[in-house]
């Protein structure tokens, strides 16, 4: 192997050191013009009245937009591709505000900072009306989501989840113990180190260009169209370089009313959020309710499992609709267990939208179940790691919901190994200690999916084509979050066409020049894209040497691509670039292959992660202080960038399981943590030595046998350090993120 499993460094590391790459906001674009936003400081009010004259009177603006004079097109920002069906229910600027931080109205000026102060110019009368902050409470609120006449009715549920498999009630009746727990997940932040921001400008022909660090350029597109009422082919959009994401530029939040605003205005138009409208007015991850009950034979056989969750997803729908089926999704592919019940429901509140957030809904419902297990386990006598390794589904399992294959599952070996390269039993064995400080261990499991199979078009395209310095350039809609998905697909290109990653020009992803591609979603990028990828390679390289054997005289079964090179056996050969430039003399197009890859398979990804924990009973806070995750990835494209992706998903599951929280005020609606001044994440201080255990045993449906890692990083580790704390102390609390009040009235 030429590229992979080798540490290769970022494509674009050197251009990012050196301040040479251009995100959004850095961009130059001549006649640029600059928006600021008006927000509602009202969780629930209808906007009776907006007087701009003030705002318009400043020198400099050259616009002021809100509900009356922008379209009165109810749309869905979640959507991947025209024509998807979802509830619609956002407009640019709403007659009715649902949540402190929804759009009320937005100043062009000629700067940001004359944008912001006529900002602050434009008044607004508003009638309050009732606010819900409660998803328990959101419930009463009962109704259809849409009015006959197709108006959003805001009522709830907005959806409803269920799924019976096997006897539940015999599982139950036959069970030696039953335990019921309540569990509670926070509202969480992304903090991408890039802020929201957006360009668009009008083209010499008419259309809208949208420069946009999204995760889909073509949902970019849908979404615009779908707000504007115009034709797909009067938006094209650009995805820029993206400062981070982790689910939270999913949804093109901004683009509609950038676009809007420069068609509008026929000059290009930014939008730029500051860190508080970041955090206010774009998306958090959801908070969670969930009960589960299970059924629990005397050696630590689960017979049966009811769950049930509440998903308040906030203010719109945008795509929590699909969150309680995303949890089932997920619960079901962990464990083998003859029965099982399943209900999940998503609520309306007048608190900022949830969106996408890194695992999108397997951190909830999976921290549900693990806490859920370890207590069962502690009540039974039985070892943790014992009652998983009963339980796991074995390689090839069929799941009970969708029927599909679970893929060459391997979480058994990352329990088995992850515990001896853990020392679990040696820890287990220790004492939690009798005075202040009390230590603990922690485990818990995880799978995740790869890609959106059996649905939601999930196929792409990839071409690759010699170019004449003798590298290849890739053409496949890519979208790299920063995190090293270029270099990762770089890798497996060049593996098929003996060239260097760095040899590899990709192409950024454009509605324009790209085919379709559902983007950086659902942990699909390596497992989708890099197995079109993969293909259109090896047909790219048998092209190449089909050309090479007039040059060469050799049989084409003899040829090798190595090294920048197509080569004889004995090592003779020519370089890409002189068969390029020979290719060129004869008036021959320079080779091209594309392949359409249409997924066929959706298996799980899986891991166990192993934490330890020292807790301070005298003022409640918890210290992590040693961690091991072991990953079951079927093959490291890059182990550098694989271990890089568990380092995060640590560190985001262990803010999750002690800090983070948006923190709504139950009685007025506001956002508490709204700033890095108010939000706390696990900083390095907090962040405990790491180790990653890889297990590679290959997965036969992708690219080299890799598979995800992205998403199920994160997963276990709220569970397991929870785990860990109720091991220290002996407790069994549920409620997350344990803040040092909720750790001091456990042990009070």
């Amino acid at each position: 192997m030429n590229q992979i499993s080798r540490r290769v460094p970022l494509v674009d590391g050197v251009a990012k050191v050196t301040g040479a790459l251009r995100f959004t906001a850095d961009l130059h674009v001549e006649g640029l013009l600059h928006c600021a936003l008006v927000f509602s400081p009202h969780p629930h009010a209808r906007v009776a009245c907006v007087d701009a004259a003030s705002a318009l009177a400043v020198e400099g603006v050259h616009a002021v937009f809100w509900h009356e004079n922008t379209p009165a097109r109810y749309y869905n920002s979640s959507i991947w591709f025209a024509g998807q069906e979802a509830l619609a229910d956002e407009r640019m600027f709403p007659l009715v505000v649902r949540h402190i931080g929804d759009r009320v109205a937005a100043v062009v000026a000629d700067t940001e900072e004359i944008a912001r102060q006529a900002a602050r110019l434009v008044a607004v009368e508003y009638v309050d009306l009732p606010a819900i902050f409660d998803p328990e409470a959101a419930l009463v609120h009962a109704g259809p989501v849409m009015r006959d006449d197709g108006i959003p009715a805001f009522m709830n549920p907005v959806a409803d989840e269920s799924f019976t498999h096997g006897d539940l009630d015999a599982g139950f009746a036959a069970a030696d113990l039953v335990v019921e727990t309540h569990v509670t997940t926070p509202r969480s932040h992304h903090c991408a180190i890039e802020p929201h921001a957006c360009i668009a400008k009008p083209e010499p022909d008419g259309r809208i260009l949208i420069l946009s660090p999204c995760q889909s350029v073509f949902a970019v597109q849908a979404v615009v169209v779908q707000a504007l009422g115009v034709p797909p082919d009067q938006i094209r959009v650009v995805k820029t370089p993206i400062g981070g994401s982790f689910g939270g530029k999913a949804e093109p939040i901004l683009d509609p009313l950038c676009a809007f605003f420069a068609l509008v205005l026929g000059r290009p138009v930014m939008i730029r959020y500051d860190r508080h409208e970041t955090f206010t007015a774009t998306r958090t991850r959801s908070s969670v309710v969930g009960r589960m009950r299970i059924a629990l034979s005397s050696d630590g056989r689960i017979l049966a499992r009811d769950t049930e969750t509440l998903v308040d997803i906030g203010a719109y729908c945008t795509g929590g609709n699909y969150l309680p089926s995303s949890m089932l999704q997920r619960l079901v592919r962990l464990y083998d267990i003859p029965a099982e019940r399943y209900t999940g429901r998503a609520v309306y509140t007048n608190t900022a939208p949830a969106g996408a957030f890194r695992g999108y809904g397997s951190p909830q419902i999976h921290t549900i179940a693990e806490i859920t297990l370890d207590i069962s386990a502690r009540r039974l006598g039985v070892d943790p790691v014992a009652m998983r390794l009963r339980n796991l589904v074995e390689p090839n399992a069929i799941e009970p919901w969708q029927g599909l294959n679970v893929g060459n599952a391997r979480g058994r070996e990352c329990l088995i190994r992850g515990a001896d390269a853990f020392g679990w039993q040696a820890r287990r064995q220790i004492d939690a200690g009798r005075g202040r400080w009390r230590r603990g261990a922690g485990v818990a499991s995880a799978t995740h999916i790869n890609g959106c199979y059996p649905g939601f078009h999930e196929e792409t395209t990839a071409t690759l084509r010699l170019l004449p310095d003798g590298r290849a350039e890739l053409v496949c809609a890519l979208h790299d979050l920063g995190c090293g998905a270029d270099t990762t697909l770089a890798q497996i290109a060049g593996e098929t066409l003996g060239l260097r990653a760095c040899d590899i020009a990709i192409v950024p992803a454009d509605t324009d020049s790209c085919p379709y591609d559902l983007g950086t979603r659902a942990s699909r990028m390596t497992y989708i894209c890099g197995e079109a990828i993969r293909l259109a390679g090896v047909a790219l390289s048998e092209v190449i040497r089909a050309e090479a054997v007039l040059e060469l005289n050799t049989e084409v079964d003899e040829l090798r691509l190595e090294a920048g090179a197509v080569r004889r056996p004995d090592g003779s050969g020519l370089a890409l670039s002189e068969l390029a430039a020979r290719l060129t003399v004869r008036g021959l197009e320079l080779p091209t292959a594309t392949e359409i890859y249409r997924a066929q398979a959706n298996p799980g990804s899986y891991a166990a992660h192993f934490a330890e924990v020292e807790v301070d009973r005298l003022t409640g806070r918890v210290r992590v202080t040693d961690y091991l995750a072991a990953h079951d990835v079927g093959r490291a494209i890059n182990p550098m960038l694989v271990e890089g992706q568990i380092h995060g998903g640590i560190q985001i599951g262990i803010g999750y399981a002690l800090y983070e929280d948006v923190a709504i005020d139950p009685v007025t609606g506001r956002m508490r943590g709204d700033s890095f001044s108010r939000y706390t994440l696990a900083n390095a201080s907090e962040m405990p030595p790491m180790r990653v255990l890889l297990i590679e045993e290959g997965e036969p449906t992708g690219p080299f046998g890799a598979k995800a890692v992205g998403e199920i990083a994160t997963i276990p580790v709220a569970a397991a350090v929870v785990n860990a704390v109720n091991d220290a102390l002996g407790t069994e609390l549920t409620d997350l993120p344990l803040v040092p009040e909720r750790i001091l009235a456990a042990v009070s």
